[in-house]
């Protein structure tokens, strides 16, 4: 601010109530050193007024890369934090940056409050975290802290019962393993089939496509009898399934049905075309935005808020062959 006054030719503190947009200034004046701050590049820093209050204003995003559903989630957040006049500072989660260290870097830069979109962090530790500030999981059914989530039994459900209208008696459950969700998925899966009388065997999957092609390959291989319906823990999963059939020569669905779970953007291309089971990410995003922005403000109970998931039928199911 020194330099913008000496360049236009006013004191520091002027300068201060022109960058304040507050009373104080003439019109005249406020448009010279606009102008002189324009020509030296000069922006105000609203962090470092934040904290000479002690506020900071920014919500963490802890979110882990490759995952296109935690993309959707990240810009619902976007959408929502903006709207409640908060910033957002992002901290991703890769194979060698996990996610403690992605936390303490949100902590360092002192965000009012976390967002973790399926944290697989032990609820001791997020606990912990929640003692020092809002903390809210998403897409993770989990005590001790706030937790925003789809409900992942229903939606397993949802695909289950739709194969089983298409007629099949047998489905292959690729499942998700220890993943966030993974559990409710699996509880889903078992309590429809029971329901609809429907077989189901359930094998490794993961929540890559490499996972979902390592599956399809063991499936595939030593003259096991392909399944007439698969269902996978996520869409990622489905399409490694899916990739390895089509190159072994299977159609899909004429041979073998396909269900997902995300409702990814891959999803819905045309030659992907994969039922799904959607995830509504900008009502999960506000939901978890406004819970932390709650919880900065006042002190509560701790909710978990479940969002109902939909079924979204394309072109990778039909009856059984």
């Amino acid at each position: 601010m020194q330099d913008v006054a000496e360049r236009a030719g006013v004191s520091r503190a002027l300068v201060s109530i022109v960058m304040r947009d507050v009373p104080g200034a003439s019109e005249a004046t406020r448009a010279r050193v606009r102008q002189a701050a324009d020509e030296i590049g000069y922006r105000p820093d609203p962090r470092a007024r934040l904290l000479r209050s002690q506020r900071s204003n920014l919500l963490g995003v802890v979110f882990t890369a490759g995952q296109e559903f935690h993309a959707g989630l990240v810009d619902g957040v976007y959408c929502a934090a903006e709207a409640h006049g908060y910033d957002v500072l992002l901290s991703c989660v890769t194979p060698h940056h996990g996610e403690a260290k992605a936390v303490g870097t949100l902590l360092d830069d002192r965000c009012e409050a976390l967002l973790l979109i399926g944290s697989e962090l032990p609820v001791r530790d997020l606990s912990d975290l929640d003692d020092r500030l809002p903390v809210v999981a998403l897409a993770r059914k989990v005590r001790g802290v706030d937790a925003v989530r789809s409900d992942d039994v229903v939606g397993a459900g949802l695909a289950v019962d739709h194969l089983a209208e298409f007629g099949h008696i047998a489905i292959t459950y690729l499942d998700g393993g220890r993943a966030p969700g993974a559990a409710e998925r699996r509880k889903g899966v078992r309590r429809a089939a029971a329901a609809a009388g429907v077989t189901v065997t359930t094998v490794e999957g993961g929540i890559t496509e490499q996972a979902g092609a390592a599956a399809a390959t063991a499936l595939l291989g030593a003259g096991s009898l392909l399944p007439t319906a698969v269902f996978a823990f996520n869409d990622r999963c489905a399409l490694g399934f899916v990739d390895v059939a089509i190159r072994a020569g299977i159609s899909v669905p004429q041979e073998v049905s396909v269900v997902g779970y995300d409702d990814s953007p891959l999803a819905g291309l045309a030659h992907v075309d994969l039922t799904t089971v959607g995830q509504d990410t900008a009502q999960l995003a506000e939901l978890a935005v406004s819970r932390a922005v709650e919880r900065i403000d006042t002190t509560s109970d701790r909710v978990d808020m479940v969002c109902e998931p939909k079924l979204v039928v394309r072109g990778s199911t039909a009856p059984p062959r």
